[in-house]
């Protein structure tokens, strides 16, 4: 039987729907509450409104927004690269390469091992607010490896990707049209029926343009839709290729040109912002602000992974974005929790609004906009995850 429950007294709360609140995208509610009945939002408004329910939870004068939508994540891996990140931070710069250090200690990991890491890291970004979380293949490489990592991811999230192409697998680093050929062919096969989408590093290192496209559309001739590593290390074809194929994000969007911004505002393809990385690598930072003012919808993840940006901390990243990339606290929090969900073409999270699912998250905080006043403050004090309060 479903029970419903009402939290009171919320100080403000996101629902991002400006129709139920004020006319700003994130639909901000002052003094409201927020009704939950089985795993949906069912009524927000203001909390002298509130109907009866079987339940009631004060929230205190605190913050209520949406569960965070983290669009991009790699959490089906084994081993460590603590020396890479050390020998970043002493001067060396980053390349794809260290991606081979993860598969060698991911193919020799056990099943249970690379489940408990998966589990771990979904649970400690739960903990902090996300509530949806996308995790992809590609530290296997091989059709064995490749189809265990998204059989164990699939039982633990709905939102998986297939990555074969995240580099060329060492075992054909001479032969890269081989491994496209088993990428599109023996491993997809094997892969498809545990996936939503598929995926592509295209950057130098990895694929270019002509491989990237052979492999996103036999991804989507079994099913799969896609998204795209595009332009993070340098300028190249990625943006354009997602914005041709209608991705539903082109992720990292670091090396734009005045052509790649205008494609990603007349099309539905989400620009997946991932400031982990840049911080990790210290590399140049995306301009945001450019995307923003061109109209492009911009999503905000951790790219959580062992090698780039080990965080699964959707508000570090927000309080990243605002700092360094030039957003606004709203729409930081707006491009975590709705423009997460966009680049996952949903419209069930990410939002508070009736028939969504309850995934709200709540704050130590009077505001929203202490996710970025205070970087680094533990500020996530309750979470619940399709109505059931899980912290």
């Amino acid at each position: 039987m479903n029970s419903s429950t009402a939290i009171t007294n919320i100080a403000t709360l996101v629902t991002n729907d400006p129709s139920l609140g004020d006319s700003s995208p994130l639909g901000l509610v002052r003094d409201a509450a927020v009704v939950i009945d089985g795993d949906r939002i069912v009524w927000t408004g203001a909390s002298s409104k509130a109907p009866a329910t079987d339940n009631r939870v004060d929230a205190g004068g605190r913050a209520v927004l949406p569960g965070f939508v983290d669009s991009h994540s790699h959490l089906v891996f084994a081993g460590d690269r603590t020396e890479e990140f050390n020998a970043r931070m002493s001067g060396r710069g980053y390349t794809a390469g260290g991606i081979r250090t993860t598969v060698a200690a991911t193919r020799a990991a056990s099943d249970e091992e690379l489940e408990r890491t998966l589990t771990r890291y979904l649970a400690e970004a739960l903990r902090q607010g996300t509530t949806t979380m996308e995790t992809k293949s590609g530290y296997g490489l091989t059709v064995a490896d490749e189809a265990r990592a998204l059989r164990l991811a699939a039982a633990h999230t709905d939102e998986v990707t297939y990555l074969g192409a995240h580099i060329v697998a060492p075992d054909l680093a001479d032969d890269p049209a081989a491994y496209v050929a088993l990428v599109t062919g023996e491993m997809l096969d094997a892969c498809a029926p545990h996936a939503r989408w598929i995926d592509v590093f295209c950057e130098q290192g990895a694929f270019d343009g002509d491989q990237a496209r052979a492999i996103l559309t036999a991804g989507r001739a079994k099913g799969l839709h896609p998204r795209i590593h595009a332009n993070q290390l340098s300028h190249g074809p990625g943006v354009q290729l997602a914005v041709e194929l209608d991705a539903a994000s082109a992720d990292h969007c670091t090396h734009l040109t005045d052509a790649d911004v205008d494609a990603l505002a007349h099309s539905r393809t989400v620009a997946t912002l991932l400031p982990g990385a840049e911080f990790s690598t210290r590399a140049e930072w995306p301009d945001a602000r450019r995307l923003l003012d061109a109209g492009v919808t911009v999503a905000l993840s951790t790219d959580c992974n062992p090698g780039s940006s080990f965080t699964s901390s959707v508000p570090f990243c927000i309080a990243l974005a605002v700092r360094d990339m030039r957003m606004t606290p709203d729409e930081a929090v707006w491009s975590a929790t709705a423009g997460g969900a966009a680049a996952l073409r949903r419209t069930d999270v990410g939002r508070l609004t009736p028939g969504a699912y309850a995934d709200l998250t709540l704050l130590d905080a009077p505001s929203h906009v202490h996710l970025a006043y205070r970087p680094g403050v533990p500020l996530v004090s309750g979470v619940w995850r399709r109505g059931v309060r899980v912290v």
